[in-house]
């Protein structure tokens, strides 16, 4: 509940572990930029406070530079109105969200944040990138 104050320095994060042979780390990232908006300074929607930051944590140098070419070329090509702000940071430790987090949009569909903020989001990821999804 710490993080909810915004003054730890963590992020609210997905952990992704994944199988290059099955999808590439740049498919990935193609999803990530392409369902939430990496311009917003500390802010997702009505989120605000640095734990709500646009970041991704690499686990390889590789990673790293694929991440960071991606976001020069986005910025390059003025791929958004204004400049990606996403940061890129080795992963440190990863802390579990709290059970209630859990499936949080499975368990809350009539919520309206759900309805409003999430559901709009799987849409796009539904239509956009099926062919991905298992």
């Amino acid at each position: 509940m710490q993080i909810c104050n915004g003054d730890t320095g963590h992020a609210e994060a997905v952990r992704i572990v994944f199988d290059q042979s099955i999808i590439s780390y740049g498919a990935l990232l193609s999803v990530f930029f392409n369902t939430h908006d990496p311009t917003t300074l500390n802010r997702q929607g009505n989120d605000v406070g640095t734990q709500y930051r646009s970041a991704i944590f690499y686990t390889s140098e590789e990673q790293k530079k694929e991440a960071e070419t991606l976001i020069k070329e986005l910025n390059d090509t003025h791929a958004y109105d204004v400049p990606v702000v996403t940061e890129v940071s080795p992963l440190g430790v990863f802390y579990p969200a709290e059970n209630y987090h859990h499936d949080y949009y499975e368990k809350n569909k009539e919520k309206t944040y759900c309805q409003i903020i999430i559901a709009p989001k799987l849409v796009k990821l539904q239509e956009k990138y099926k062919q991905l999804l298992v």
